[in-house]
């Protein structure tokens, strides 16, 4: 058994900068490793498997589920699957680092309830709702019926930003870059 480590969560709606931030973490804090999802979706643009997710069929994601292979999952969209396999936390603290996640909000909750005071679980606020929707409109990978989906949601998720351990507000990414290093330094300390 691999000796439990800590855990960072960021979560947000989709668009609100999380992933962006997360990067930036990464790169300040070689103690941390990236935990990759798997997903049921399809690659967008440059992504690629075993890096940005683990792509794979919905036949085996729901196979891995019944193996009770997943610490977490959640069918975002309809007939879209995301989740992180146990056995990728316990490969990163196999490495001695802690494990960083950028993950949707109802994951991370989850995650948070599961390892308790091990994760640090941070919601990255959005300035408004529509400063979201124009991001996510800006991204141009979406259809329209794909983002009017997005932005329902996001407007959920906006409501459990509270259960969250800490709210980043994300108004100016190079401020929430800096203010997520302090807390993410701050935890790793503990």
């Amino acid at each position: 058994m691999t000796k439990p480590g800590k855990l960072i969560i960021f979560s947000a709606p989709s668009g609100a900068g999380k992933t962006t931030i997360v990067r930036h973490l990464l790169e300040k804090f070689p103690e941390m490793e990236f935990s990759i999802s798997a997903t049921t979706r399809q690659p967008r643009g440059e992504e690629m498997n075993g890096k940005d997710y683990y792509f794979i069929s919905k036949e085996e994601f729901l196979h891995l589920i019944a193996k009770k292979q997943f610490v977490e999952f959640e069918e975002v969209y309809s007939g879209t699957f995301y989740g992180t396999l146990r056995t990728e936390i316990e490969r990163i603290w196999q490495n001695g680092k802690a494990v960083i996640f950028d993950i949707d909000v109802e994951g991370g909750l989850h995650l948070k309830r599961k390892y308790e005071a091990q994760a640090l679980a941070i919601f990255v606020q959005p300035p408004s709702l529509e400063v979201l929707i124009e991001r996510l409109k800006g991204r141009g990978t979406d259809s329209e019926e794909k983002l009017n989906e997005r932005f329902i949601k996001a407007e959920k998720e906006l409501n459990y930003a509270p259960q969250f351990d800490m709210i980043l507000k994300n108004y100016d990414l190079e401020t929430a870059c800096l203010e997520a290093e302090v807390l993410v330094s701050n935890f790793l300390k503990e």
